[in-house]
């Protein structure tokens, strides 16, 4: 294994103090548990707090800032954060307006998010998760009882923060949330494996010739494994599967979001999204905003994933609001 780091045991805290020290005028760093907050926490208003494994990055640590997260709870490599860290960032960002946790649809965190939710309920704050589950490519998987919860989150997060900064109440935020969750749709393929530090080798075993179509962002099993084949081919491939499960129709307003899932270049994942951009216009459906570039990644993983999101007017005015985090930001 090599990699940049110092200690399997303390990477992540060693990459948030990385953080911290980059973008001292976003965010705040507290450990013991690990939480990244906003620096000008408490939130005047609803509070959104999303986290999860680390290795995704900048998921989730990377989208806290005005326009997006209010907090983020990153646990150990693609291991969930434990219920007190969770319920630390709800009491260091959260006031009477309540909060609302981003949860991805995975065992783990579905359980220590409601966990703390529940925690926080009985201390007489208005706490509420809402659960995104957008992987198209199988049913159940290793950590997941249903759909796993994968790249709309990113989108989830930007849409349902920028609604807590224009000042809507928490029954609002959740509203507009369970709105992308019902209207997004993903999937990803793997080329390689990515390596958990503390592990020390690949988590799976892909031969040189095979593509994993349907990767889950831990490495999960996809769909099927299949040869290597062109990229047009391989992006017609995941397109058909995204599109056909909304299904989407002629006239439908999309976002595109092309993504790395850590170690495909932006060489690769631009040729990736040029093809299904034209392909979705071949099927009638209209991209009218992109986001592109590796924003939910899995270690060093090459491969790349495509989510799709149905937009409506009101979704396309959040997403086109002003954001400024680490990872992602405009307008402001």
């Amino acid at each position: 294994m090599k990699k940049i780091i110092d200690d399997p045991a303390t990477v992540v805290a060693d990459s948030l103090a990385g953080l911290a020290a980059a973008h001292a005028d976003l965010v705040r760093v507290e450990y013991e548990p690990n939480i990244v907050v906003r620096a000008d926490s408490p939130a005047r208003g609803v509070s959104v707090i999303s986290g999860g494994g680390s290795g995704h990055e900048p998921l989730h640590v990377g989208f806290v800032g005005p326009g997006m997260l209010h907090g983020a709870v990153p646990g150990a490599v693609f291991t969930s954060p434990t219920p007190d860290a969770v319920q630390a960032a709800i009491s260091a960002t959260t006031g009477e307006a309540g909060a609302l946790l981003v949860v991805k649809n995975y065992t783990g965190d579905v359980l220590n998010f409601e966990t703390a939710a529940e925690l926080a309920s009985a201390e007489g704050l208005d706490v509420r998760t809402v659960v995104i589950d957008d992987d198209v490519a199988v049913a159940d998987s290793t950590f997941t009882a249903g759909r796993r919860g994968v790249g709309g989150t990113v989108l989830l997060e930007k849409i349902a923060g920028a609604a807590a900064e224009r000042g809507d109440d928490l029954d609002t935020v959740e509203a507009v949330a369970r709105s992308v969750v019902e209207r997004v749709r993903s999937i990803g393929v793997a080329l390689t494996a990515p390596t958990v530090p503390h592990v020390g080798e690949p988590s799976f075993e892909l031969g040189a010739g095979e593509v994993e179509f349907g990767i889950g962002i831990h490495g999960e099993p996809g769909r099927e494994r299949i040869e290597v084949e062109p990229a047009s081919a391989l992006v017609e491939r995941m397109v058909a599967a995204v599109a056909d499960d909304f299904p989407l129709e002629r006239g439908d307003d999309v976002l595109l979001f092309t993504n790395s899932m850590g170690g495909s270049p932006l060489l690769e994942v631009y040729l990736a999204h040029g093809i299904a951009e034209r392909l979705l216009a071949d099927r009638g459906v209209n991209v009218v905003r992109r986001l592109v570039g590796p924003y939910i990644t899995s270690l060093e993983m090459q491969g790349i994933s495509l989510t799709i999101l149905r937009l409506d007017e009101r979704l396309t005015e959040l997403w086109d609001a002003p954001v400024k985090t680490p990872a992602l930001r405009w307008g402001m």
